[in-house]
């Protein structure tokens, strides 16, 4: 049995939100492999709609980018592919991933990100009044408001939910 963490990480994603003075609550909660949102959802007692998924993703020219995407709805990578433009989007290798963000899958924050990449958000997800995101860390997310992320790291807004 693991020793559950009671105090939260200082992680590069909770650094970056400290230093752009961008308010953030932390909720840890016993990660699952493979669990994804429908685990951290439920351990949080929150909607799947409101954790969102911080997605490494590739084009073409195996160029990294970052999708945000609601937790209960997958990436049209067609659709975002065409809005982006480029010819193809595909999601990375979790290795190829790990070397880009410095985090490990399941705990890839969109915040302090090892390498700057292009970055992508459904744009419904400025409906919601708070979010949940993975705050750098397998069993770690933090919550705060969309218009935070917004202004916090600039993504360019589309429509690829599926």
């Amino acid at each position: 049995m693991s020793k559950r963490e009671t105090h939260p990480p200082e992680t590069p994603a909770t650094r970056f939100l400290r230093q752009r003075g961008i308010a953030f609550s932390s909720h840890l909660y016993d990660y699952e492999e493979h669990g994804g949102t429908a685990v951290s959802s439920r351990e949080l007692n929150v909607s799947e709609h409101a954790v969102i998924k911080t997605l490494i993703m590739e084009d073409e020219k195996a160029q990294p980018l970052i999708v945000l995407m609601h937790g209960d709805c997958k990436v049209s990578t067609k659709e975002l592919a065409r809005q982006i433009p480029c010819k193809h989007v595909e999601p990375c290798k979790p290795e190829t991933a790990n070397r880009h963000t410095g985090y490990l899958v399941g705990g890839t924050s969109p915040f302090g990100t090892r390498k700057q990449m292009p970055l992508y958000m459904e744009r419904t997800i400025l409906d919601l009044p708070l979010i949940y995101i993975n705050g750098g860390r397998r069993g770690f997310l933090v919550g705060i408001h969309p218009h935070d992320l917004l202004r916090a790291l600039h993504p360019k807004l589309v429509h690829a939910a599926n």
